[in-house]
């Protein structure tokens, strides 16, 4: 069944990753039912997700990845055109059933799902954090200690992620040949625009490309000095990875966290500010600095403004200066008070 499913979902075009961790979903609500395929029941999927929400505490958009590969698997065996329901009758006087629908899976209500608690970083914070993360590349280097390449890596790492606004796992999967030229704009020389070919999937489909233009030069100069005279002393010259490792491979997204919260740490930030907080700062200074709105909607691959929206939490002067700007037409030709 599986070999089959495989095969199913290789002629859609499922890249291997995707296939490898459909299979193992699988395999895990196999080992919780004990039961075979054709003895799984839709009762089984409620027990399973209560399982993983109540006792493993996962977000809901997790559960929800899992119920859709599911979905397709369970999709899969009762398509008629495929057989399995035949040869199970015959052999185990059963068949497999569909255990997943409306009323026992959860469903994509809300444009954003993520932790409420989430913010970005004011701007004083986020230099703070920029600047540490600097500052250790001097401290190693001046004790001539080992790491000085990692630290030096990771500064750029977190300053890419802010300035190209990009997500942990599309940070960590990215190429040199990633960069490209942006005519217009030349100055910018090779590092004018950014393909992220590893974008966030939409439901049960592969990840999502989309080319991100550079407008901020000095994260443009930070990665074109990481790229130029630091990476090539990682020895690593015939990888395509942009952030390669110590031992010759490519950066994790675990890795990513645990250098930031390491970071955050030090400095005694706010536990709320997370890896993807310098996402969420992009976003929202772009739109304290005037930046058009759907500009910044298409920079992050977002398809609803409403998904940007709630990425955005403008600082009070942005807010009091666009009010005054909002209300300057109302009252202009007015006396002022006292008059």
């Amino acid at each position: 069944m599986l070999r089959g499913f495989t095969a199913q979902q290789t002629s859609r075009g499922v890249n291997k990753a995707t296939l490898v961790a459909r299979e193992q979903t699988v395999r895990r609500f196999l080992a919780f039912t004990n039961e075979y395929p054709w003895a799984w029941m839709p009762a089984h999927m409620d027990e399973w997700s209560a399982s993983l929400l109540g006792e493993r505490r996962l977000a809901a958009s997790t559960v929800r990845a899992y119920q859709c590969e599911l979905r397709l698997f369970s999709e899969y065996l009762i398509d008629p055109r495929y057989g399995w329901a035949a040869v199970c009758e015959e052999q185990f006087g059963t068949h497999p059933v569909a255990i997943c629908h409306e009323w026992n899976t959860i469903a994509h209500l809300n444009d954003y799902e993520g932790d409420p608690e989430a913010r970005p970083f004011t701007r004083e914070e986020l230099q703070r954090f920029l600047n540490y993360a600097d500052e250790q590349v001097d401290r190693a280097v001046r004790a001539k200690r080992k790491g000085a390449l990692a630290a030096y890596r990771d500064a750029t790492l977190f300053k890419v992620i802010y300035g190209w606004g990009l997500r942990r796992t599309e940070t960590a999967r990215l190429d040199l040949a990633d960069f490209g030229r942006n005519p217009q704009a030349p100055a910018f020389g090779r590092y004018g625009t950014l393909n992220v070919r590893y974008g966030k999937a939409k439901r049960c489909q592969p990840p999502r490309r989309r080319n991100v233009l550079s407008v901020m030069d000095w994260a443009v100069e930070a990665v074109a000095d990481y790229a130029d005279n630091v990476r090539p002393r990682f020895g690593c010259a015939d990888h395509p990875a942009l952030w390669v490792t110590e031992r010759g491979g490519r950066i994790k997204p675990s890795e990513i966290n645990a250098r930031f919260v390491a970071y955050r740490e030090a400095l005694g930030l706010p536990e709320v500010l997370v890896p993807h907080s310098l996402r969420h700062s992009y976003v929202t200074h772009l739109t304290e600095d005037g930046v058009d709105r759907r500009f910044i909607q298409q920079q992050v691959g977002h398809e609803c403004d409403s998904s940007t929206a709630v990425y955005t939490h403008v600082s009070d002067d942005f807010l009091n200066t666009a009010l005054a700007r909002a209300l300057a037409p109302a009252f202009a030709g007015r006396p002022a008070a006292g008059e």
